[in-house]
C-alpha cells in the first residue's frame, strides 16, 4: 500500500525518532509499504517520519545508483544496495567531504549540492531484529546519512548555507502549502482543508 508522503513544514520531520520494539504492530506490513511508498515516488530511502511516523526507521534501495549510465559510471558502492534499517546509531563517519545534488521525497523539486562524509559506520538492527554493523563509503554512505537524518529530525536544508537556505524559503513555504504537484501522494501540514 501506498502511503502519504509528509511534506516540508509538518513538525514530524523536525522530531527526535524514537526507538522500537520488535512487537511494533504490524512492523512487516509498514516496511513492505515503505518500499513500495518508496518505489512508487522514484525514490532511493525512506525514513518512517516521512510516512509521518516518529520512530527510528528506515528503507533503502541505492541500486539505481549502481546501474551504469551512459557514460559507464555507475557507483559500485551502491549496486544491489537494499536493506531496511531499524534503531540504527551512526558509530562513525569519516574521510573528506564530497558534494553531491540531493533531494528529497519530503521537499519535492528541490535539488541542491550537500558536502558530506564519504566513509561512515552504522549499527542497525534488520527487519528481524537481527543485529549488524556496517562500513560503507560512496554514494550508499550518502544515502544512509540523508536518512539517518531524517529519524535525528534533521533535512538536507540544514547543510546548506544560509544565503542559499534564504532563496528557496518561498519554495519551501509554498510546498507547506501544498503549492507543488507530485507524481505521488503527499500529506501538507498548511493546506487549508477544502469545505
Amino acid at each position: 500500500m501506498k502511503l502519504p508522503i509528509v511534506a516540508y513544514g509538518d513538525p514530524v520531520l523536525r522530531t527526535k525518532a524514537q526507538e522500537i520494539e520488535e512487537d511494533y504492530p504490524n512492523l512487516k506490513g509498514l516496511i513492505e509499504d515503505m518500499f513500495d511508498t518508496m518505489y512508487a515516488a522514484s525514490g532511493v530511502g525512506l525514513a518512517a517520519p516521512q510516512v509521518g511516523l516518529p520512530i527510528r526507521l528506515f528503507v533503502i534501495d541505492a541500486s539505481p545508483f549502481g546501474e551504469d549510465d551512459e557514460d559507464g559510471a555507475g557507483d559500485p558502492t551502491a549496486k544491489d544496495f537494499k536493506h531496511v534499517f531499524i534503531n540504527p546509531i551512526m558509530v562513525e563517519q569519516s574521510g573528506k567531504e564530497w558534494g553531491f545534488n540531493e533531494g528529497c521525497l519530503s521537499i519535492p523539486h528541490i535539488n541542491e549540492e550537500v558536502m558530506r562524509k564519504e566513509n561512515i559506520i552504522i549499527n542497525y538492527l534488520d527487519e528481524n531484529f537481527e543485529e549488524y554493523e556496517m562500513e560503507l563509503t560512496g554514494l550508499a554512505a550518502r544515502v544512509v546519512q540523508h536518512e539517518y537524518d531524517h529519524i535525528e529530525g534533521k533535512l538536507f536544508l540544514d547543510k546548506l548555507k544560509p544565503l542559499k537556505k534564504a532563496m528557496l524559503k518561498s519554495k519551501l513555504e509554498a510546498i507547506a502549502k501544498g503549492e507543488v504537484r507530485t507524481s505521488y501522494k503527499m500529506r501538507f501540514p498548511q493546506q487549508k482543508k477544502k469545505r
